[in-house]
């Protein structure tokens, strides 16, 4: 029988696997990214306001999302990880040093485009408390990632603040995860429904081990004709409800991937993952068009002493050989699409500014096309 925070998130939403959805895999404890061990993921949603825009006023729909690869104490060893843009319409901070090196240290956060400066200083403001000797004699460049969410925010008013994002920080923790409207994902919308931050996770045996891969999304991306769910076409049968809005603007959507293990990878095999993510995103009928940013993380919580070896001393790192490495292909895959699924299953209709509306995909649909499970 499927575990009950299988079935709903914490505040008692309903997760896609309500409904008998048929998806591969054997999916951790929590389906969450938070059940690779150590890593956790902490909240600030802001929802208030209604009506006309005025900026600065609101209405309000954001909020910050904070993902911690390692417990507080063991934030400044870094963890090898690898990033893909498939298309670079968006930011994610610390990149580069990404890409020179293959790893990184310290807090992720996700939130509104406008807000990624903000929550990236917020960061170091927070680590500067909980963990100055960190930061004390070095840099810190921590991963700071967004997507838009202007069609229902004041996006321009800047409502996310350096306390929001310690907030985000300081309660970030391991089990379940709530998603949907919730944290940076609160005003974001996926082929033209309600959608923001989803979660799920994948066990991977390999030889006498079993290893947990997790993925996070903050999904804000596709067009409704696309919308596809485990291979039926939905998208032409969901024409109505209808998004409505105050005033047409361009198309802004995007989605942010973070994934997570604790399989031992180094970090060309990491960003080999990061590129199986768009696979995943292109299950749900996502096709990476021209103003959407769709950039990928991943990062292996493993080999923590080699990433802090001393000069002077060769450094030892254990890894999957390449040759073995397909069955975390799959669960990239699979955990991507449903955490995508997750995202859109778990809301609710939103009226945001200007009275634009975005409706959640309909649950009666989705108990006629796959019936509950429960």
């Amino acid at each position: 029988m499927t575990a009950e925070h299988h079935l709903k998130t914490p505040a008692g939403k309903p997760r896609a696997r309500s409904f008998t959805i048929p998806f591969a895999g054997e999916a951790g404890r929590w389906n969450a990214i938070t059940d690779v061990p150590d890593v956790s993921v902490g909240y600030v949603t802001l929802n208030s306001g209604d009506g006309a825009l005025r900026i600065g006023e609101g209405p309000v729909r954001t909020g910050v999302t904070a993902i911690l690869p390692r417990p507080i104490k063991d934030l400044a060893t870094p963890v090898f990880a690898g990033i893909f843009s498939a298309n670079g319409n968006g930011e994610l901070t610390g990149s580069h040093l990404i890409e020179e090196v293959g790893a990184f240290n310290f807090p992720i956060t996700i939130t509104n485009t406008h807000s990624c400066g903000v929550t990236r200083d917020g960061t170091l403001r927070w680590l500067s408390r909980a963990l100055p000797e960190a930061i004390e004699s070095a840099w810190g460049l921590p991963v700071a990632a967004e997507t838009y969410d202007g069609f229902l925010n004041d996006i321009n008013g800047h409502h996310v603040t350096f306390e929001h994002v310690e907030q985000a920080l300081d309660g970030a923790a391991s089990g379940p995860v709530e998603e949907g409207s919730v944290g940076g994902g609160t005003g974001m919308i996926t082929f033209g429904f309600k959608a923001g931050s989803g979660t799920a996770s994948r066990l991977v045996e390999w030889q006498d081990r079993k290893f947990t891969l997790g993925v996070f999304v903050q999904s804000n991306f596709g067009k409704r004709r696309n919308l596809t769910i485990r291979g039926r076409h939905c998208g032409p049968d969901l024409a109505e409800p209808a998004v409505v809005e105050g005033a047409p603007r361009a198309e802004k959507g995007s989605i942010i991937a973070i994934v997570a293990t604790d399989a031992p990878l180094l970090p060309h095999q990491l960003k080999r993952l990061a590129r199986r993510v768009p696979l995943g995103v292109a299950m749900t009928g996502g096709l990476g068009y021209h103003s959407s940013g769709d950039i990928f993380l991943a990062f292996s919580t493993a080999n923590p002493e080699a990433a802090t070896a001393p000069s002077g001393r060769l450094a030892r790192a254990d890894y999957v050989p390449d040759a073995d490495i397909d069955p975390f292909f799959d669960a990239v895959v699979r955990a991507t699409e449903e955490a995508i699924l997750n995202s859109l299953v778990a809301n609710d209709d939103m009226t945001g500014r200007d009275g634009n509306f975005v409706p959640a995909l309909p649950k009666e649909f989705l108990a006629k096309t796959f019936p509950s499970a429960g």
